[in-house]
């Protein structure tokens, strides 16, 4: 991640692993437009579960979107 990306740059897009067995279950985590999370940022619990989906991409998750930050719109 670029170090002068803003938190604010960061927080407007969200990367999405849609679960592929549950459709009510999925991670999202703040990215840039590029998809790039920004791992010091996020709790522990947050970076286990990004790690997690990372891994398990074709096997429990889809592969990641990114998606425009709902919270914001």
């Amino acid at each position: 991640m670029n170090a002068s990306m803003s938190a604010v740059e960061t927080a407007r897009y969200e990367l999405r692993f849609q679960s592929l067995f549950n459709e009510g279950r999925a991670y999202t985590f703040p990215c840039d437009a590029a998809g790039h999370v920004n791992i010091d940022a996020l709790s522990e619990r947050a970076r286990q579960n990004y790690l997690y989906a990372r891994t398990v991409i074709g096997r429990e998750f889809s592969m990641p979107a990114v998606l425009p930050d709902r919270a914001l719109h």
